[in-house]
């Protein structure tokens, strides 16, 4: 919400020395989030005035329109000359007036103005457009054409207010009354303790049986209808400069006068309103459900196919507007622009100023995709009585500003609503707070939000109705907390009692995140949402259980309705950006939760608040929700290592990716196993499969290795992009996390290298773990250190494997003979199991 300072101090009296920033602070204070104060015509400085376009002549051989105008401006210039001023655009004719910008003056942006001599002639000053001062859209996308009435020679700084100060408020979910300046000023006013001026407080006549005729059928979705019209508006008419700068300001485009003023109203009331041409409306408005399968075009020209749960506004031929979101094409407003194409300029407008349901309101608009000004204020909740007050508001605003005359009839439908009424102690927000507010603070601070309080130690308080928000005692806590000030708020750090540190499986975590961060990669937490087309792009077979998703019923983005099955798609995303913008050497890392559904559906049942849930409660509820193991996983393109005056450097390869899966097991004190695999978007012949052994069995837990080219050009990654993923509370569960402090051995350790020649196909970790088992308990570390598959020399498909053998024994010094003994045990085991041979 963009509240500019000016309009602010109509409602009320700030001090004439507060900023912006003055005001940022006390609202901040109050528990608004200002965003941002922006100084308009912070670095402007006149001359700018208003002048009349003398004469026009059209300058020839030039590749776009150009025109020499003569301007007067009075005595701006010090001599009451004509002014002479190049110009291309061609939205102004001789006689009209507009801003004119003499050499000496400053425009937004720094741009000084000179006389300078351009196209054969010298322009002195410029005729300026709302872009080029700084406004923001006009919806003319041209030079400022003023009312005919403007006095030549006047100050056009302070004609347009260009010097002013808006704060950008950042509202939250559940404080739709600070969608208006209305709710902003009660903040401001509250935070200073000065008086409101309450622009609702207006005489309204009451309903009576000469308004336009409308029915309800849908009290639910509305329960408040109010109908003005107002007859005879001027088809010249209209918005003046003043309402069309404060609709600038806050971020709207003028478009007509009918409608800005019934977007004015809006931002100063926090009401939506709607204005329909009376003539285009056929009989009774009325307020009711669509029918399935009904169409509408709106303002924005769509035509849309209505849900059975829409509320709609109708006529006698069917809907005429989407209830609180927009308005139908077939009631639009005419302006005088229609008027000069041939059409008929709209004279007799009926006012709808209505309050509908908060949850049909969002759901329409999200249904659609179809947020509007109206709809975000009815979804964050819309003050029901301050519809009338707009009503009226905008009427008189007719009347004044286009000649309209107000019709004697209103029409005024409610259904019967009881104000909304809490009972709490008057100790409570002290003890929520942990502050001795007393009463008498706790009274005078509900009264300044609007509330009305009666009682002693147990208050009965009436809430305000533009406070829809206010549905408890925890929230009349919160306002006097906060009126009273966050920041007075003691603090207190908690002890935790002895024992209740981290979990497990929460330190587990940590380590794994610390270990990945010191190997050189960058963690990235993505949002836990897929497409299910992002499977066919990793490849994944028709029947894997990764496609069994958990889908959301109110999704964020339609884009992404389902839950994660796997990490890499949110981190292969990451990586894809972070390559399109430059970084192309790229380590990426998450842990995170990954969702199954469960083949038993459960609902969850609502736990209890006044204690805590006991084990069974949490039992229940963990049994209703999907299955989520934590997994890790990791991504890489570009160099592993950098080149530099130290060597060559080194691309990322599939082996990084196994490494990196074999840091998270040692973190875990888990044996991971590691041998050739096919899975999904890996490449098939550089595809680790990561297995650990539970109760005897191997059970594949992840993989690791290159992707497949295929997925690395759907997907847009670099070339030679590895992967690793991993269920990490599997490995947890079959680690050991007990600090193992190292053994440290006074005997000298014995070295035996062994080279053996096994066939092509024979993976090396078969190798080393038979190698490993017939060594038996001397062996203390192996190690690979050389492959080499010459033909030639071993023959067509087979492989030379080198290990370095390590052998030392803990109260002595081994013989050469003990330590041959155990290294022709391990070549021997490893012949037996995979037809190894001593390499010759």
């Amino acid at each position: 919400m963009r509240v500019p300072l000016s309009w602010l101090r109509e409602y009320v009296d700030l001090p004439a020395t507060e900023t912006g920033r003055d005001v940022q602070a006390k609202l901040i204070s109050a528990g608004l989030e200002v965003e941002t104060v922006e100084h308009l015509g912070a670095d402007l400085k006149g001359p700018l005035v208003v002048g009349q376009v003398l004469t026009i002549e059209e300058l020839e051989g030039f590749k776009k329109p150009i025109r020499f105008c003569t301007v007067d401006v009075g005595q701006a210039n010090g001599t009451g000359e004509p002014q002479e001023i190049v110009c291309g655009a061609r939205n102004f004719s001789v006689g009209d007036k507009v801003v004119v910008v003499l050499p000496g003056a400053t425009l937004p942006g720094g741009f000084s103005i000179s006389a300078r001599k351009t196209y054969g002639k010298t322009s002195h000053g410029m005729i300026c457009s709302s872009d080029e001062l700084g406004m923001g859209d006009d919806g003319t996308h041209g030079i400022i054409v003023l009312p005919p009435e403007t006095e030549v020679g006047k100050d056009a700084i302070e004609l347009l207010e260009l010097v002013d100060e808006v704060l950008d408020i950042a509202v939250t979910a559940n404080r739709g009354d600070c969608l208006s300046i209305r709710g902003v000023a009660r903040e401001a006013a509250i935070a200073y303790g000065l008086p409101l001026r309450d622009p609702a407080l207006l005489d309204v006549p009451g309903p009576n049986a000469y308004g336009y005729p409308v029915k309800i059928a849908d009290p639910t979705g509305c329960d408040r209808f109010t109908a003005r019209t107002v007859t005879g508006l001027g088809a010249e008419a209209r918005s003046p400069i003043w309402l069309q700068r404060r609709l600038q300001k806050v971020g709207m485009r003028p478009i007509s006068l009918a409608v800005d003023v019934t977007n004015y109203v809006m931002m100063e009331l926090g009401q939506p309103l709607h204005a329909y041409d009376r003539s285009l409306v056929q009989g009774t408005i009325g307020v009711r459900r669509a029918q399935e399968g009904e169409k509408i075009v709106t303002l924005d020209g769509v035509e849309r196919k209505l849900h059975a749960e829409d509320l709609v506004i109708t006529d006698d031929r069917g809907p005429i507007g989407l209830a609180g979101v927009m308005g139908g094409a077939n009631t639009e407003i005419a302006d005088h622009d229609a008027a000069e194409n041939g059409g008929n300029a709209t004279s007799d407008v009926v006012i709808e100023a209505a309050h509908f349901d908060q949850v049909s309101i969002a759901r329409t608009a999200r249904r659609h995709k179809l947020s509007s000004e109206a709809s975000r204020r009815f979804e964050r909740g819309v003050d029901p009585q301050a519809a009338a007050a707009a009503a009226q508001r905008t009427v008189d605003l007719l009347v004044l500003l286009a000649g309209g005359t107000a019709e004697s009839g209103v029409t005024e439908i409610s259904a019967p609503h009881a104000p909304h009424t809490i009972t709490v102690a008057a100790d409570h927000p002290d003890k929520v707070a942990g502050v001795a507010y007393g009463r008498e603070t706790v009274v005078r601070r509900l009264q300044e939000v609007g509330c009305d309080v009666y009682g002693q130690d147990e208050l009965i308080v009436t809430v305000p109705s533009w406070r829809p928000d206010l549905d408890d005692i925890n929230d009349l806590a919160e306002e006097v907390i906060r009126l009273e000030g966050y920041e007075n708020l003691p603090s207190t750090l908690p002890r935790p009692p002895a024992g209740r540190g981290l979990t497990p499986r929460q330190r587990l975590h940590r380590r794994v995140g610390r270990a990945l961060a010191g190997a050189g990669y960058v963690e990235a937490l993505n949002y836990p949402f897929v497409s299910e087309q992002v499977f066919d792009q990793l490849g994944l077979d028709a029947d894997d259980p990764a496609r069994r998703v958990v889908r959301l019923v109110n999704p964020l983005s339609d884009e992404e309705p389902a839950l994660r099955t796997s990490l890499l798609p949110g981190l292969l995303g990451a990586l894809r950006r972070n390559d399109g913008r430059g970084a192309h050497d790229l380590a990426l890392f998450e842990t995170g939760l990954v969702f199954h559904p469960r083949d038993e559906r459960r609902v969850a049942a609502n736990l209890p608040v006044d204690r805590r849930p006991s084990a069974d409660d949490l039992a229940a509820l963990d049994a209703a929700l999907p299955d989520q193991p934590r997994h890790v996983a990791v991504v890489l393109a570009g160099a592993r290592e950098q080149a530099g005056w130290w060597g060559r450097g080194r691309p990322a390869d599939w082996a990084d990716a196994v490494e990196a899966a074999r840091t998270v097991a040692r973190e875990a004190g888990a044996e991971l196993g590691v041998r050739k695999g096919q899975y999904g978007p890996w490449h098939p012949g550089r595809c680790a499969e990561l297995f650990v052994t539970v109760d005897g069995e191997e059970r594949v837990i992840g993989h690791a290795g290159e992707l497949h080219p295929r997925v690395l050009k759907t997907l847009g990654l670099p070339a030679r992009t590895c992967a690793m993923e991993l269920d990490l509370d599997a490995v947890q569960r079959v680690g050991d996390d007990t600090p193992q402090a190292p053994g440290i051995s006074t005997f000298p350790v014995a070295t035996q290298d062994v080279a053996l020649v096994v066939e092509e196909f024979v993976p090396a970790s078969e190798v080393e773990a038979a190698l490993r088992e017939g060594a038996g308990e001397l062996l203390e570390s192996i190690r690979l250190f050389d492959v080499y598959d010459n033909a030639e020399q071993l023959g067509e498909g087979r492989k030379s494997l080198a290990y370095a053998l390590r052998f030392r024994a803990g109260d002595r010094t081994l013989t050469v003979d003990e330590a041959s003994a155990a290294r022709d045990a391990a070549v021997a085991l490893a012949g037996e199991r995979v037809g190894a041979v001593l390499r010759s």
